[in-house]
């Protein structure tokens, strides 16, 4: 439990310290905006790499014995995660997090303007109900608040960083609840045609990650648990 704590503090400081505007600005005016954010990236998935690991070496409580349904839960939203995933990486976002610099928000934010974020609210939600340990509570649910908290953060970081008048202008066409900018007329339906692509990238790294991944990078194997379960 030591190993885990430490861990979970560590990944706490790495996000709460860099969101001071002044290292921030002063981290990206020496390295470069891009350059800042693939290394944070970089930095922030081993991290949690280091915290699930740890996770996996903390003591066993269960608080609940996992039921058949709750197996199913994160196959059902898996698919959902690594779209918004791999398309707000591979989308220019000025709003919100992405590898690609640009000025203008790619088509990934008529859906939401903070894909990432909430690929990682999904991945700890739908892991929370067949994980029924202390450890694992743990866990996802500080993902989810980091999550949660990140997009009341970025949207502040933003809207500092390109100016109230700009910052209204993107945000305008999109929304933090997904879709609500589609259905509200804010944002048009054609633009999800640019997504086929990340669509189907994001299909091919989900079936890997259900057949090897998952045991190969995690170690439990997430169909031979549904298979027990059934």
């Amino acid at each position: 439990m030591i190993e885990f704590y430490g861990a979970l503090a560590v990944f706490v400081a790495a996000h709460v310290i860099p969101a001071s505007p002044g290292l921030r600005a002063r981290l990206i005016d020496a390295m470069g905006r891009s350059t800042y954010l693939i290394a944070y990236s970089i930095l922030s998935l081993v991290l949690l790499g280091w915290l699930i690991v740890a996770a996996q070496r903390a003591d066993t409580v269960w608080l609940w014995d996992p039921a058949p349904w709750q197996w199913h839960v994160p196959f059902i939203a898996m698919p959902v995660a690594a779209f918004l995933f791999v398309a707000g990486l591979m989308a220019a976002n000025p709003l919100s997090i992405s590898l690609r610099s640009g000025a203008e928000p790619g088509p990934v934010t008529a859906v939401t303007r903070h894909p990432v974020l909430w690929a990682f609210l999904i991945w700890a939600v739908a892991h929370i109900p067949p994980n029924g340990t202390v450890v694992a509570l743990l866990l996802f649910s500080a993902m989810v608040l980091f999550s949660l908290l990140g997009f009341v953060l970025l949207d502040v970081k933003a809207r500092k960083r390109l100016g109230p008048e700009r910052w209204r202008e993107l945000a305008a066409g999109t929304s933090i609840l997904p879709f609500a900018a589609v259905l509200s007329g804010r944002a048009r339906w054609h633009a999800l045609r640019s997504l086929i692509l990340p669509a189907l990238i994001a299909a091919a790294v989900y079936i890997w990650f259900v057949l090897q991944g998952h045991a190969l990078l995690i170690g439990a194997d997430p169909l031979a648990g549904l298979a027990a379960m059934g």
